[in-house]
């Protein structure tokens, strides 16, 4: 495998990486009014990490800007639904998360109506058009699906980096069969429903034989003909359940033509304010090395 091509757009994931902050950075401190700000602590520190080892010229932050909800849950309003609602204290800490990004001249991207997926996936198609590579920093299964010919995904924690080669013998199924896969498996995360009975195995093996879902719909007839452990009942699952089967591949699909801002410009990254990023420090009561940290990486590209 070769490595990401210099001009490569990076894709950050931030909801991710913000609710990793969250979950694993000890609430020890408060910010000018009291909030918890563990999470932007954490956050900080992962974007100085990432932009300090990336030096890269072209690097956006995608949130999801509606923790509660987004277009699918209009398509079917058990998406997601089993989740709590985000408290009060991590919503003021994502703000403040974007705010931080935006200050150190970092294109930011979020939406009432989609997911950061889904902002990730159209900034990734518009990358293409304009001649980059594209790197998706997230360790998230689902963004495999966007990957293409000389783009990479980065599980930045654990250090593991995939390209579009390297989907099948991670996940047993190719990068464009992924939104199938999880439409016959479903996704208990997502509150995806998928096919009662189809594992990921079934699902996997399925997909190899037919390549596709549509395909495996258009000919149920010759599944229980097939060497399978229960290959009969998994016809007759998948005929009950198709129109489970789509639905569910249609919420694990990654739209690729949410609104962007009309500033893009294929994720480059802008001057930073060097006084918001003093002022955010100061609300947030981000430490000396941190601040210091944060205003060398935002003067990074050259």
């Amino acid at each position: 495998m070769t490595a990401p091509a210099a001009n490569a757009v990076h894709l950050v994931d931030s909801s991710l990486y913000v609710f990793r902050a969250w979950h694993g950075t000890p609430i020890d401190a408060s910010d000018e009014d009291g909030w918890p700000v563990n999470a932007v602590h954490g956050f900080a520190r992962f974007l100085c990490e990432l932009i300090e080892r990336t030096r890269a010229e072209r690097l956006a932050l995608a949130f999801d800007e509606a923790l509660d909800s987004c277009f699918r849950n209009a398509i079917y309003p058990a998406y997601k639904a089993h989740r709590d609602p985000a408290p009060e204290e991590l919503k003021r800490q994502f703000a403040h998360c974007k705010a931080l990004g935006e200050a150190m001249g970092l294109p930011v991207l979020a939406h009432v109506e989609y997911e950061a997926d889904d902002l990730i996936g159209t900034a990734a198609a518009q990358a293409r058009r304009d001649g980059h590579a594209v790197v998706i920093v997230s360790a998230d299964k689902d963004m495999a699906q966007l990957l293409d010919e000389g783009d990479w995904q980065w599980d930045f924690a654990r250090n593991e980096r995939w390209d579009c080669a390297g989907v099948k013998p991670r996940y047993g199924i190719h990068a464009h069969q992924v939104a199938d896969y999880l439409g016959l498996t479903g996704d208990a995360s997502d509150n995806i429903p998928g096919v009662p009975g189809v594992g990921p195995k079934t699902a996997a093996t399925l997909l190899a034989i037919y390549g596709s879902m549509d395909a495996l719909l258009d000919k149920l007839d010759e599944v229980p003909l097939l060497k399978l452990r229960g290959a009969a009942q998994h016809a007759v699952r998948l005929r009950e359940h198709r129109e489970s089967a789509l639905l569910s591949r249609r919420l694990a699909t990654i739209v690729r033509d949410a609104p962007l801002p009309g500033d893009f410009d294929a994720a480059r990254r802008r001057a930073p304010d060097s006084d918001a990023i003093d002022r955010l420090c100061e609300r947030l009561r981000i430490g000396p090395m941190t601040r210091r940290r944060l205003q060398d990486a935002a003067r990074m590209p050259t």
